[in-house]
């Protein structure tokens, strides 16, 4: 299963995965974890890291070049249909999608190729 969000103002059945800025003095694996905590109240041990994804969006007229890692982890501790209300400011609603479905049910390319790795890096264990 992989742990997935519906981000607030997106349409029912747009599908993607937990990620947010990484704060200050934090490493890249912590913010995943944390972000997945806060996304989707489940906590989560790193396995190791997927890949990043780069794409490039304008804002305010401005090029912004943007690098997003994405990591593997293991499920720990939390319900995931258990949203409070500082986690509902971002997320519409989260909800585990079975991972052999998931390269089809994300709404975002990279996040896609993102659930391919994970399932492929299972699939070997």
């Amino acid at each position: 299963m992989l742990a997935a969000i519906r981000p607030q103002g997106k349409p029912d059945g747009v599908w993607a995965l937990p990620k947010g800025r990484i704060d200050p003095g934090e490493s890249p694996d912590r913010t995943a974890a944390r972000e997945v905590r806060e996304e989707t109240g489940v906590s989560g041990r790193l396995v190791e890291k997927l890949g990043d994804v780069r794409y490039v969006y304008t804002r305010r007229g401005v090029r912004v070049f943007k690098v997003v890692s994405f990591y593997l982890l293991h499920a720990g501790r939390g319900r995931i249909d258990e949203l409070d209300e500082a986690m509902r400011i971002e997320v519409a609603e989260a909800r585990w999608l079975p991972l052999e479905e998931a390269p089809r049910l994300l709404a975002y390319g990279g996040e896609r190729e993102m659930a391919r790795r994970a399932l492929e890096r299972l699939s070997k264990s």
